[in-house]
Formats: C-alpha cells, structure tokens, sequence
C-alpha cells in the first residue's frame, strides 16, 4: 500500500494497539484484491523521533511483518503497522509477538462483526471508503 486513500480507508477498519506496534486492517476493495495476497503498509509519524528513526522503526516493522504476515494475514485484506516509540527499543522477539498478538485480537474482532453483520438488518463487514 502506497496511497493516502488507502492508509485512511484502513484507519476506518478494526485497530489493535500493543506497547511495540499498532496495527490497523480493513478489508481490501474489490478492484485492488489480488488473490491469494494481502496488502500491507508502515507508517511512523514525527512522534517516533527523527527521520532516521522513522526509517529504523518502520525496518523494525516490515522485519517482524515478514516473519509474520506469511503464515497469519488473510487473503483480501490491508494491514498498516503503525509505529510506537517503544518500537526502535523493543526486543524484535517481543515486536513479532505483538504483531502476532494483534493479528490475532483484529481477527477475532472481525468475524465477531462477520457473525454480526450475517444477521438480517446489520451491515456488512467492510470498511467505508
């Protein structure tokens, strides 16, 4: 993911905050899905620090994201790992567990909203944008 629109329709969806990272997902629109891929996107604002900082923690990210997002993303969606201050600090074993971690609580979450948005009146479970 590369594109401001992006990055925000992906704020709209489900976001999970742990001390290393913050991730965000959303359900990818139809007209940029690929099959069998996942999108993904890094970010680090001012806060993180300077900006080699910025590029250090977003590095931190895309590592742990490599490790990770094979085995755990689904198909169909976007993903934005956000970086924390505690991100450049944070022992990488402990970074790849909180990726791993917010995977999991993201997903629990949506097919939460997916059991939800089944029932008759409720709706569907894909991010505005």
């Amino acid at each position: 993911m590369k594109t401001r629109p992006d990055f925000l329709r992906a704020q709209k969806g489900r976001r999970q905050s742990l001390p290393g990272l913050t991730l965000e997902i959303c359900a990818s629109p139809p007209a940029a899905a690929k099959p069998g891929a996942a999108r993904v996107g890094f970010t680090a604002s001012r806060k993180v620090g300077g900006a080699v900082e910025r590029n250090r923690a977003k590095r931190r990210l895309r590592a742990a994201a490599a490790a990770t997002l094979p085995l755990l993303a689904r198909e169909g969606h976007d993903y934005v790992l956000i970086a924390r201050t505690t991100t450049l600090s944070r022992p990488f074993a402990e970074l790849s567990r909180d990726l791993t971690k917010a995977l999991a609580a993201a997903h629990a979450t949506m097919d939460r909203a997916g059991a939800v948005a089944a029932l008759p009146g409720e709706g569907a479970n894909r991010c505005k944008g």
